[in-house]
């Protein structure tokens, strides 16, 4: 499994713990977002470019990772 300790972070002296990606003040959620919307991946870096396209990529999969391994049988 991607490590989250190298791709996001709370701490609770930025935005007061919400989790960001490392070495931004950008909060995840916020990537999240501009996918629900319907923008592209692009558009949410060139928006928020302290966050790298790798960044943006690992806590992707990260999500994948962690909704695919917790996902419930079908019963």
């Amino acid at each position: 499994m991607t490590s989250v300790v190298h791709v996001i972070h709370s701490d609770p002296d930025i935005l007061g713990g919400t989790p960001v990606f490392v070495g931004t003040r950008v909060p995840v959620k916020t990537l999240l977002d501009y996918l629900e919307a319907g923008d592209p991946l692009d558009e949410f870096l060139d928006h928020f470019p302290s966050v790298r396209h790798e960044q943006a990529i690992a806590a992707l999969e990260l999500a994948k990772e962690m909704l695919t391994a917790y996902a419930n049988p079908a019963r």
